[in-house]
């Protein structure tokens, strides 16, 4: 069974509201909760799958992914194309990359990903597990 859904605090809501609506929608997911003090995604056209909740940070201490934690948020998409696209979003919004498009030998294939960060750090993957564009 999937995981049910993720709870991510974020150290500013509104800043994460605007970046993810940039890369949701291309990860396959659709907002479904949009208050003042949360916002949430599902995934679209009632697939199955994790929702994600974001709140904002009680406490000021900054992500790291080599804390104890989540580590990074991995997105699968059904294309090679779906992969380049979610990327370039994100680098248009601003996202430092880790990884860009690629084929990753070391793991099983076909595993074609990227890698980058949101605005607090939190690596975000999208990964394609077929040889298709």
């Amino acid at each position: 069974m999937p995981l049910g859904h993720l709870g991510i605090n974020v150290g500013d809501l509104d800043v994460a509201r605007r970046y993810y609506a940039t890369v949701m929608g291309l990860l396959g997911h659709e907002c479904f909760v949009d208050d003042h003090d949360q916002f949430a995604y599902r995934p679209a056209d009632g697939k199955r799958g994790t929702y994600l909740f974001f709140y904002p940070a009680a406490d000021a201490t900054p992500y790291h992914r080599e804390r104890t934690g989540l580590q990074h948020l991995a997105f699968m998409v059904p294309s090679r194309s779906a992969v380049r696209a979610a990327f370039d979003a994100a680098v248009a919004a601003g996202s430092t990359v880790i990884e860009p498009p690629r084929n990753f030998p070391e793991y099983p294939p076909p595993y074609f990903a990227a890698f980058w960060t949101d605005p607090f750090g939190m690596v975000l993957e999208a990964v394609c597990h077929h040889d298709r564009d």
